[in-house]
């Protein structure tokens, strides 16, 4: 597994780490022993940085909850990252972060679900935040007791990234790049370059579609991807990005050699991020790690870029 300096932390991270936000029942149901596996296949092929969410499972939570059994006994061995924002949102009772001690209670029932004193990353989880301050004060004050050591925002929004990174504090941006999706190369990444912030890809295979398991007629039923049939609008988009793989299917074959071009596509981008892809099996998740043993060579990038031109 190669391995990546992490922006301003300092720390050696693996090049792919591992997403729970499958193991939480919103992909799909799945079980405990299934979900310490997956976490367990990953670390022992090499990933060594994990990332969740309070909102993340069904019920919320649940996710963080296996992450911090599964990691029992090589907690400090790891990286942990995790976000606040939407604990109840699905519910219809979602917790108000308009104060910095609300925030500080969230972050703390972060650290009794994950089974950990300290998290190597929080982030805020408000991607389109106008006033990140209340964040700011609370993860400030999270940081000085030693519950956070560094942190930052998941966004997609170079706007949103400035303001919270309007005092140089900034860690760590978690950010959707692959394939189907190359924007924050134009504005994002030189940023995050210029000030020494660590980036986070989420989505390096597309919620899955750069899999090439999945056709333009795939009817998703997940908690997650049924989205993308809501509407007219959002169908077509589907259906668009479902061509742009059938593209990549000249240069790439489905399955494991798609999933690992995909992977090493993203992680391979000069700024050196991490991507985070998650998975629903053991096989899965090693096979992600997997994709970790090297870069694409330029001549292989090009190929996957000329395919989607």
């Amino acid at each position: 597994m190669l391995c990546r300096d992490f922006g301003k932390t300092g720390w050696k991270v693996s090049a792919v780490g591992l997403g729970t936000w499958n193991i939480g029942n919103q992909w799909g149901a799945i079980d405990d022993a299934t979900s310490w596996a997956i976490i367990r296949a990953a670390f022992d092929n090499g990933t060594n940085i994990f990332d969740s969410a309070e909102s993340y499972g069904i019920p919320h939570g649940i996710s963080e909850e296996r992450l911090g059994t599964a990691l029992s006994g090589i907690r400090h061995r790891v990286r942990v990252v995790t976000k606040i924002a939407w604990w109840g949102a699905r519910s219809g009772t979602l917790v108000p972060k308009t104060t910095p001690d609300l925030i500080r209670g969230c972050a703390h029932a972060c650290l009794h679900r994950l089974r950990t004193d300290w998290v190597d990353v929080m982030l805020c989880h408000e991607g389109d935040i106008k006033d990140p301050s209340v964040y700011l004060e609370a993860f400030e004050m999270l940081k000085q007791s030693g519950r956070v050591l560094h942190y930052g925002i998941s966004t997609d929004s170079l706007d949103v990234l400035k303001r919270f990174n309007v005092n140089g504090t900034c860690g760590v941006l978690e950010a959707d790049y692959s394939l189907l999706n190359r924007q924050p190369e134009e504005e994002l990444f030189p940023y995050c370059q210029e000030h020494g912030i660590a980036v986070l890809i989420r989505g390096p295979l597309a919620m899955g579609l750069l899999s090439g398991k999945y056709s333009a007629q795939t009817r998703f039923t997940d908690n997650v991807r049924s989205a993308w049939h809501a509407d007219a609008a959002s169908q077509e988009a589907f259906e668009k990005k479902a061509a742009q793989v059938d593209k990549l299917g000249s240069v790439v074959s489905p399955g494991l050699e798609m999933v690992t071009a995909a992977l090493r596509f993203a992680f391979t981008h000069p700024i050196c991020p991490v991507v985070i892809p998650g998975a629903t099996s053991p096989e899965q998740a090693a096979m992600n790690a997997a994709a970790g043993e090297r870069e694409l060579t330029t001549k292989e990038r090009k190929r996957l870029l000329a395919a989607l031109a």
